[in-house]
């Protein structure tokens, strides 16, 4: 049994190594780049849509409708990168019904690679909203002496977004494999299920985390 994917070693020289984490990441990064190209190549403004982008504009404004409820923004300038973020991590952990796959999202790494790209998403939209000034501004309010506070803030923040979402994917699959191992007739295809709905689950409260602090951030008070 792997906690994390990042054990799955398939090619190693000294210190370098391929493993399953870094596999999947660009094999998920590839379906998605080809699922798109196929999707978009023949798009068009007809009546009758064919089901992918029927499904494409579904998704597309589902997203912004949440955007919007949640930031009370305009959610076009928000879409391309909370979309993207949704879409790779749904993917990711929805794939998990093909054998053999390890979810990319199960590795530490790649939540926290996630994660990262929040963090800097925040002070870019908001210095893009505001402006340099106003922006750094708010780290000094409603007084400067909460500073530090505010900075350890943004860290932890940063921190419970990797968290989440690694040991959620993570404990997914240890209690799944742990079922499965007791009733391998009954368990699988409620563990899929069950699997294939937390996964959508995880990848929405990254999303719609993502798009409050981004908001937070970019607010003209």
């Amino acid at each position: 049994m792997h906690i994390s994917p990042d054990e799955i070693i398939y090619w190693q020289w000294e210190f370098v190594s391929i493993n399953a984490t870094l596999i999947f990441t660009w094999l998920v990064m590839l379906l998605l780049g080809i699922g798109s190209w196929l999707v978009t190549r023949h798009l068009s403004t007809d009546p009758k849509l064919s089901r992918w982008q029927n499904f494409l504009e579904i998704l597309v404004i589902n997203l912004q409708e949440q955007i919007q409820e949640t930031s009370g923004q305009t959610p076009d300038r928000y879409l391309p990168f909370v979309g993207t973020l949704f879409i790779f991590i749904a993917a990711a952990n929805l794939l998990v019904i093909v054998p053999l796959y390890e979810p990319p999202t199960g590795s530490l790494s790649t939540t926290a690679a996630l994660a990262i790209s929040v963090f800097f998403a925040v002070p870019f939209f908001g210095i893009r909203q505001q402006g340099i000034g106003k922006y750094l501004h708010h780290y000094l309010e409603p007084s400067p002496v909460l500073l530090p506070f505010t900075i350890v803030s943004e860290l932890s923040r940063t921190l419970a977004l990797t968290v989440r979402l690694f040991g959620n994917v993570m404990s997914g699959g240890l209690i799944g494999a742990i079922l499965l191992s007791l009733a391998p007739l009954l368990f699988p295809i409620v563990m899929q299920a069950m699997g294939l709905l937390t996964g959508i689950i995880q990848a929405y409260v990254f999303a719609i985390l993502t798009v409050v602090y981004i908001s937070a951030a970019s607010h003209e008070s």
